[in-house]
């Protein structure tokens, strides 16, 4: 009986509204879920009853349609929606947002799974996890600032008692003016005058980080060219009582300047040198010396005004901890000492599909691939997605089109649920023929 049909037709329509709702439900719960995705129902129309078939057209008679009625309504699709959600900045450099279509890859009881939600932090053991899974975020581990060859993921680690070996000085740099009018010192022999007062100074490493002051004196000593010497110190490490402690020499020399004030000598293709034994067990220093350009206003200057000379450039630094971390847009994670030095300690890596829609979703806002998302194509991040650190990807959710979509949903239900009471009503009708 057609409204058997009918009633059959509003159960159906009940059901996939229902569903409809239940989505939508889910969607709203998870409107502040990191990096969760909303979902979208669709629906198709369900097996239609032919009660005629189609007649082709005849020579003396036209064609006819078919004759169908149709029995409800079935969910076509559950969908997810992967347009990008808004970024969140936060203060931890370990949360970090996608921007694009890729996905972080983690371990979680040692299988592979998939995830926008980027809110990590380290645990005990330095491994860069989601703390409330326990997921492990997975890439490239560096070792000497080299990343891993091939192409097998690896526990992202980054161990908190790492250490900056220290590297020894080997190039000091000066920069000033010596004034030009300064009186020539006729009575300089082997060594400068105590009472000389242009002095420049730089702190310098040997390979254990051990940091010595070298002090560089200068004393006018021609004028034509004009002529400057120079001696290096440094504090004597054989006393332990004098303070401050005396200066022993290390080398000296001389550089001079044209009629402009540019300088002459040396030249610093062929600097000269301080070479000296820290007698700690550190290897020996040798130290370049630059006093600039030749021919050039840079560095050293000997022009009328002021003497005064500083250390501008000096390489060498000391043994550094880890002091904190940060994450690139290409997922490279560089450590920084506080030796004021960074090193490459490892690379998140992203992965992509095909189809992110075939993704079997898994508790912990997690994924897995299916026989219809295709293999992940893991790679590196900077191309059509893109890390950033100290942000979390919101959740998708659009409040105001889930609640639209829940008025669409309610109504429909109520539409299909009036389908049912009136088939009812129907029957009863026929019910009452027999009285």
């Amino acid at each position: 009986m057609g409204f058997l049909r009918a009633l059959s037709s509003g159960v159906s329509g009940l059901k996939g509204h229902q569903t409809m709702m239940d989505v939508i439900g889910n969607n709203i719960s998870n409107i502040n879920t990191i990096g969760f995705k909303s979902g979208r129902v669709t629906f198709s129309e369900a097996f239609a009853q032919t009660i005629r078939n189609a007649n082709q057209p005849q020579t003396q008679l036209g064609g006819s349609n078919p004759q169908q009625v149709g029995l409800g309504i079935s969910v076509n699709t559950v969908d997810t929606q992967f347009s990008q959600g808004n970024i969140e900045s936060t203060s931890n450099v370990t949360d970090l947002a996608l921007q694009g279509n890729g996905f972080f890859i983690v371990k979680q009881n040692g299988k592979q799974l998939y995830t926008r939600a980027g809110s990590f932090s380290l645990d005990a053991s330095g491994k860069l996890v989601n703390a409330g899974t326990g997921a492990i975020v997975q890439g490239k581990v560096a070792t000497d600032g080299v990343l891993s060859s091939g192409n097998n993921l690896q526990d992202i680690t980054i161990p908190s008692d790492i250490k900056s070996p220290a590297s020894a000085t080997t190039n000091i740099k000066f920069s000033g003016n010596l004034s030009a009018s300064a009186p020539v010192n006729t009575d300089l022999a082997n060594s400068l005058p105590a009472d000389s007062t242009t002095t420049s100074s730089a702190s310098v490493y040997d390979s254990l980080g051990n940091k010595t002051t070298i002090t560089i004196k200068y004393a006018k000593t021609a004028d034509v060219p004009q002529t400057w010497s120079w001696e290096a110190t440094r504090p004597d490490p054989a006393s332990t009582t004098a303070n401050p402690l005396p200066a022993i020499s290390i080398q000296t020399g001389a550089v001079t300047f044209d009629k402009k004030g540019a300088l002459l000598t040396p030249d610093p293709a062929t600097p000269p040198q301080l070479t000296f034994d820290p007698a700690n067990g550190a290897d020996p220093l040798v130290i370049n010396v630059n006093f600039g350009d030749v021919g050039k206003f840079t560095g050293l200057t000997a022009s009328e005004g002021l003497s005064s000379v500083s250390n501008k450039e000096a390489d060498g630094y000391g043994l550094g901890s880890l002091s904190n971390i940060s994450i690139e847009s290409d997922g490279k994670i560089r450590g920084i000492f506080t030796n004021g030095q960074l090193e490459l300690l490892g690379q998140v890596l992203v992965a992509e599909f095909n189809n992110p829609g075939g993704l079997n979703r898994v508790a912990g806002s997690m994924s897995d691939f299916s026989g219809n998302s295709g293999l992940a194509q893991v790679g590196i991040a900077g191309g059509s997605t893109q890390i950033l650190s100290n942000s979390l990807e919101q959740s998708n959710v659009d409040l105001a089109e889930e609640f639209t979509k829940m008025i669409i949903a309610q109504r429909g239900f109520q539409a299909n649920a009036k389908v049912i009471t009136t088939s009812d009503q129907f029957m009863q009708e026929l019910l009452n023929i027999k009285q």
